[in-house]
């Protein structure tokens, strides 16, 4: 296995980017409430740089690994989920909701579906169920059903990544890890959101979501590289 010093080394740099963008984004704090194209690009921005993340490994490599294709569509379609959630409160929650509902379908699909670790899916569904249990009083509407399915896909998600990870039978690698934490972390943010927006006021709501949101999301990315363990480890010996 790869060592994290010498991922650190492969990867740091084409991530420099990404933390630029997301220290802008801190240290501007555009006010939600005059949501504008300017907002939506800095919100965007990170992610962005998360696209020239995985493109910087090569078109090749995304031509070789679906997986990492998968994850860069994912990528594409959370940055339409968080334009349209700049507007919010005029109407485009639920594109915001939909988007990310896609895009956790397609981070499923690029996390596989083996191993199964039925035990992992159990508590994960366990879990998924107690959320929505909690959240549903407060819900009304067509949100009643579309945070259900939104929750069911997150969990499946998080399910997908974390079932990967075998660290009992030590099969785990760095970019396993990287994808389980991203999707825990992704599962923190969002439910931040939901309990910010239908149930009461969370402190520091923004700050959370935003932190764990861009977080996750290069965590995810990471996991993408994989296939470039074995190539680092040939340089590096």
């Amino acid at each position: 296995m790869v060592s994290p010093v010498t991922v650190v080394k492969s990867e740091g740099p084409k991530l420099v980017p990404f933390f630029k963008a997301t220290c802008v984004y801190f240290v501007l704090w555009l006010p939600t409430s005059s949501p504008s194209w300017f907002s939506a690009l800095i919100k965007c921005l990170p992610i962005f740089c998360l696209w020239v993340f995985l493109l910087a490994h090569g078109f090749s490599f995304l031509g070789a690994h679906s997986s990492a294709r998968k994850i860069l569509a994912g990528l594409i379609f959370s940055s339409l989920g968080d334009a349209f959630l700049i507007w919010q409160e005029q109407g485009y929650f639920v594109h915001g909701l939909l988007m990310f509902a896609v895009t956790h379908i397609l981070y499923s699909s690029a996390f596989g579906m083996k191993p199964v670790n039925a035990s992992a899916g159990l508590v994960v569904t366990a879990l998924s169920s107690v959320s929505y249990m909690l959240l549903y009083p407060y819900l009304s509407g067509p949100f009643t059903y579309l945070v259900g399915v939104y929750v069911a896909l997150i969990g499946f998600m998080g399910w997908r990544a974390i079932a990967g990870l075998q660290l009992a039978n030590d099969l785990w690698t760095w970019t396993k890890l990287s994808g389980c934490l991203g999707s825990v972390l992704f599962i923190v943010s969002d439910l931040t959101i939901a309990v910010n927006k239908f149930c009461f006021p969370v402190p520091y709501s923004r700050a959370i979501i935003m932190a764990t949101y861009y977080a996750a999301q290069m965590l995810i990315a990471l996991s993408a590289v994989k296939c470039h363990e074995a190539e680092v480890a040939r340089k590096r010996t």
